[in-house]
């Protein structure tokens, strides 16, 4: 379920126009503001983003492209909703995908690689702490990318990219509650440690029990949904 509070929609500036269309849209999406399975609403959306239907519609195409939006010809575009199906092999391939990274990582990152990834862990930190929950998720998806990157497989990387955001809404969903987000963040902390040890074999199993950990969180929501 969306959470009450709305992070609300800024007018788009024509510097990066369509690169800030596709962010503010995403995040609508990643919120739940823009539910699964709802047609878009371009007439509305395109005047709170104070831009025209064109930079619109090729912001909808980027969405589509990484697995957020269906475009029906003559029907307009909706929200992709995943099936409880769909997200259980998404996170269960995305699971042993991260497994492997970061136990390449480990062994292939440079020390400046891992100094960054753990720079990015504190600042996760100071956003959990000041609970400011988007801002979060997003060095949080950074810090996934970011894993895979430096892992050394520029396949994997891809992969792990094209997982990821298909995936971003329901990773979001993941952090609702108090608890389930304390509990990733401690997960976190586990894998922090691991890569300042270089520790793959500790950081692979990590990974992987951070993502099926995911699916606990967000599986009741998931099949809520599905109904």
């Amino acid at each position: 379920m969306p959470d009450n509070h709305r992070t609300p929609i800024q007018t788009i500036q024509k510097r990066s126009l369509h690169d800030q269309a596709v962010e503010q849209i995403r995040d609508l999406i990643i919120e739940g503001h823009l539910e699964p399975g709802h047609r878009i609403d371009e007439a509305a959306l395109t005047t709170e983003l104070g831009i025209s239907r064109t930079p619109f519609r090729e912001a909808l195409r980027t969405l589509a492209a990484e697995g957020l939006i269906e475009i029906r010809p003559s029907r307009g575009s909706r929200v992709r909703k995943l099936s409880t199906e769909e997200v259980h092999g998404l996170l269960e391939l995305q699971a042993h995908l991260e497994s492997l990274a970061g136990r390449l990582a480990c062994e292939r990152a440079t020390d400046a690689e891992i100094a960054g990834l753990l720079d990015l862990h504190d600042r996760m930190i100071v956003l959990y702490e000041a609970r400011d929950r988007l801002p979060y998720y997003k060095l949080n998806q950074e810090f996934h990318t970011r894993l895979a990157e430096v892992a050394g497989n520029s396949v994997l990387a891809e992969t792990q990219r094209s997982l990821q955001a298909r995936l971003k809404r329901i990773r979001f969903i993941g952090n609702r509650r108090p608890d389930f987000w304390s509990a990733a963040v401690h997960e976190h902390a586990e894998m922090a440690e691991a890569l300042r040890a270089r520790d793959g074999s500790r950081l692979a199993e990590t990974m992987e029990r951070h993502l099926k950990n995911t699916w606990d969180r967000v599986r009741n929501v998931i099949s809520s949904e599905d109904r």
